[in-house]
């Protein structure tokens, strides 16, 4: 069962409470832009592997989120949008966190509005194919680190970070 009620906690705060346990926290190189109305989010990873086709990014966010985070790997392509405005919409409406997309997405002034984070490359305009070809629930590797389905990430201004539990903010002394 899945914990929806998972604590967000600013990314630099994770990197300075799990400071001498470097291996337990992965930061993500890759630069990510904000477009959602939330932009701090955090949840367990979904993943979804997929080329210019949003088929399985639709079905997934149509699913029950419970609080958890999908990120997609679109490959870096630039070419066709990833999600846009009315799948965004459904992943609010189904309780999912937020997205992260290594590709684009479109519509992005009414995912802006939205109670949803959302990071991705950037935007374009273009519809991708809808066959749902690509792959789930596999290790993700962007940015330098892993996105492990069933670990925790959390987004913020200041990026991205991974955890393989829940972060839990240690009291100061």
């Amino acid at each position: 069962m899945t914990d929806t009620s998972i604590q967000f906690i600013p990314t630099a705060d994770i990197v300075d409470i799990y400071d001498d346990f470097e291996d337990d926290v992965q930061s993500c190189d890759t630069q990510f832009r904000n477009f959602g109305g939330r932009t701090e989010f955090c949840g367990e990873i979904v993943t979804i592997s997929c080329f210019q086709d949003n088929g399985l990014v639709k079905k997934t966010l149509n699913s029950p989120g419970e609080g958890k985070v999908l990120v997609v790997d679109g490959h870096g392509s630039l070419h066709t949008a990833l999600m846009g405005d009315m799948i965004a919409e459904a992943g609010v409406e189904n309780g999912w966190a937020g997205v992260i997309i290594n590709g684009p997405i479109r519509d992005s002034a009414e995912v802006a509005k939205m109670d949803f984070g959302c990071k991705a490359l950037g935007t374009n305009p273009r519809k991708s194919a809808k066959e749902g070809a690509g792959k789930t629930d596999i290790v993700i590797r962007l940015g330098g680190i892993d996105f492990i389905p069933g670990h925790y990430v959390y987004a913020d201004s200041d990026g991205i970070i991974v955890t393989p539990e829940p972060v839990v903010k240690r009291e100061e002394a």
